[in-house]
């Protein structure tokens, strides 16, 4: 007789032993895909290498091999999977090829009519006020194939609406189910008991050592007296979370002194405290930021109410800006900023202050006060540094939209080329440009919206994300008359599942306005260069470098020019000014690898894309840009690593040609100059993270 270690060791060599399952497929299965089904049995194919007559040779690739046993009641399962949802008369059947090694099976799966939903009622729901909402868009419905499943979802959706109108004791009974299976059809029907409406009750609070149970009592959505809903347990259980002091909350009904019948609800609160102080570092690289540091540390709690404390610092630039300049480093992983004069030759920095209370009048708001210093830029566009504080309230809404108001006031200063202050600004005096540049008050109000609705944040595959950001700036809330403009900005991306991949979409649109400056020399509708918009990059219009896409000038040295006026073109250097509108769409197919579908996948896709300047005259209206590219994407915890190739079969952007004079003046060589294209029409990405 065989011991336990004895039959383990019998069964694993019987395994080990079995035909090895080469192919795996379904036919006649017109209702269901074949991940479901495959799901619904217990044998499993092979992987592709290992099923491919052009690579199964070499050896690679994860083997499955058959167990005889499994596979006799895999006909039956799939049976059962098809009656469970309304196919009574399906039929199955196998088709096995076997070799001394090998097998190929094929599930044939006749469907047959399946049996429908004749009729559905729902009793019992007389004494509910507008009942009839609670019946809106059931998961079973007349017409459909009598489902099981979707019955016992039907069930579970009446119970949850009405506890959420403050019926805690609802029970959803089946009432009738008839099958007519000769007919093909089935009568259906719920009996809802509603139970006694309730309101809420004590509320006790259990687990906290360190936070007040007060405190902890006001960020609930709910309170004694109002009428129970289970959406609002549920929000006042995101609420602890969010406030970022507990490591553990749960909301729940305390049984102990519940009385069924009695129409109050009272509750529990468990939480346990999270650390009340926490220290954070990172290191990264960024082909745009070079190396970046960070430190932070939050104290939870502080002053005894909830607020959360936080201090953080982070810089770039590490490596090519000054003084942290290493020539190594910037001539070889860090050769992208080389030619940044601008946004790259200083290094950036963010120091950050900030002291967060999470409840504000409601649970659902939240204020921050904020101080802060920061240098930050735009590649080879402009470089920016302020120093000022921000005012922002946070409210979500009830179906979880957060809509945030920001009053943000800043003295700094933009610097950026001289020729980009004179194409677009009409600031071609040194007089003009230093204006422009000096130290002066910014203050911008914000009110802006964010709904994400994916499944997941780093690599989405189904679901919707909506932004959408309206910033004003002007004499009346605190800003100087040369930084007066109201920006628009909406962006929205749609994922999709088809079949194994996913359709991403992608739609990003805005618009700046902004009063006329009159200056010494001319007159312009002026933006702030770190207000303008830009395009180009890994991930917007991938068929062009950063910021190259939208209104360009060039730039040459006098040295660089002949007496006869003409210039060395591998000297001229391009400049991104901008545009006060922009728009941009994206398509993309993602497509899991046929190997290693767990890290790598595949891509294409096409970007458009335009940024212009309105009432820029002639010549300065849209000009819709089409780059169309494949790619791929390998997983990593951090998000999907991406390198993109995409085709670019555009001339270069013409623009205007500028000298710039050893003294620093500015004079207009050419009003229309256009270099010939150096880098080819194929143009690599290398991102982390998707594109959109």
């Amino acid at each position: 007789m065989l011991g336990c270690s004895g039959f383990r060791a019998a069964v694993a060599q019987a395994v080990e032993e079995g035909l090895v399952v080469r192919q795996l497929k379904f036919s006649g299965n017109k209702s269901f895909e074949r991940a479901i089904l495959d799901a619904a049995i217990a044998t499993t194919g092979s992987s592709f290498f290992a099923t491919s007559w052009f690579t199964r040779w070499m050896g690679i690739g994860a083997t499955r091999r058959l167990n005889e046993r499994d596979f006799r009641t895999d006909v039956e399962r799939l049976k059962t999977f098809y009656r469970i949802h309304g196919f009574l008369d399906v039929l199955v059947d196998t088709a096995v090829i076997r070799t001394p090694k090998d097998v190929y099976i094929t599930f044939r799966i006749t469907e047959n009519e399946p049996v429908r939903v004749r009729s559905f009622e729902i009793t019992g729901l007389d004494t509910v006020p507008e009942w009839h909402r609670l019946t809106a868009a059931l998961p079973l419905r007349e017409g459909q194939p009598f489902d099981r499943i979707l019955l016992l979802s039907t069930a579970d959706t009446l119970a949850t609406r009405l506890q959420d109108l403050g019926y805690p004791e609802v029970r959803v009974l089946l009432g009738k189910r008839d099958v007519h299976r000769e007919e093909h059809t089935a009568d259906v029907s719920l009996v809802v008991e509603p139970g006694v409406p309730s309101v809420i009750g004590e509320i006790h609070v259990e687990g906290t050592e360190t936070v007040d149970t007060s405190f902890v009592r006001s960020l609930l959505a709910t309170a004694p007296g109002r009428p129970f809903s289970s959406s609002a347990v549920a929000q006042s259980q995101r609420n602890l979370y969010r406030s970022e002091l507990f490591r553990f909350a749960t909301v729940r009904l305390d049984t102990a002194h519940f009385k069924p019948g009695s129409g109050v609800v009272p509750l529990t609160i468990v939480v346990t405290d999270g650390p009340m102080h926490r220290a954070r570092s990172s290191v990264g690289y960024g082909t745009n930021d070079c190396f970046r540091l960070g430190i932070g540390w939050t104290a939870r709690n502080a002053l005894g109410h909830g607020q959360v404390f936080d201090v953080s610092a982070q810089t770039s630039k590490v490596g090519v800006g000054e003084p942290t300049l290493v020539t190594a480093l910037r001539n070889s992983i860090c050769s992208a900023l080389k030619d940044d004069t601008v946004g790259s030759a200083r290094l950036n920095y963010n120091i950050n202050t900030s002291f967060r209370r999470p409840v504000f009048i409601s649970p659902a708001n939240t204020l921050s006060l904020s101080l802060f210093a920061e240098r930050r830029s735009e590649f080879a566009v402009y470089l920016r540094e302020d120093v000022g504080g921000a005012l922002t309230l946070v409210r979500e809404t009830e179906s979880r939209v957060p809509v945030s108001l920001a009053y943000r006031l800043s003295y700094g200063r933009t610097e950026a080329n001289n020729v980009s202050f004179c194409a677009f600004f009409n600031a071609c005096t040194e007089t003009d440009i230093n204006q422009l540049r000096q130290r002066r008050l910014l203050a911008t109000l914000t009110v802006s919206a964010v709904r994400v609705r994916v499944n997941n944040p780093l690599d989405p595959s189904r679901g919707t994300s909506l932004t959408a950001e309206v910033t004003h700036s002007s004499r009346l809330i605190g800003s100087s008359k040369f930084a007066q403009f109201t920006r628009f900005l909406g962006d929205a991306s749609y994922y999709q599942p088809v079949g194994g991949s996913v359709l991403a979409l992608h739609f990003r649109a805005g618009a700046v306005l902004s009063p006329t400056l009159v200056l010494s020399s001319a007159q312009s509708n002026f933006v702030p260069p770190e207000q303008r918009f830009y395009a180009g990059g890994p991930n917007d219009v991938r068929g062009y470098s950063r910021n190259e896409l939208g209104p360009l000038v060039y730039v040459v040295g006098e040295a660089d020019t002949t007496d006869a006026g003409g210039v060395d073109e591998g000297k001229v250097r391009s400049s991104a000014t901008g545009g006060n509108t922009l728009m941009v769409g994206n398509a993309e197919i993602r497509i899991p690898s046929p190997i290693y579908r767990s890290w790598l996948r595949f891509a294409a896709f096409v970007d458009a894309g335009t940024v212009w300047e309105r009432g820029g005259g002639a010549g300065s209206g849209p000009a819709l840009r089409v780059t169309p590219g494949v790619g791929l994407r390998f997983i990593t915890p951090l998000g999907p690593a991406r390198l993109d190739a995409a085709y670019n079969g555009y001339a270069v952007q013409p623009g205007r040609l500028f000298l710039i004079h050893p003294t620093g003046n500015i004079e207009l060589l050419q009003a229309s100059y256009q270099p010939p294209k150096r880098n080819g029409r194929l143009v690599l990405q290398l991102g982390v993270g998707q594109a959109f």
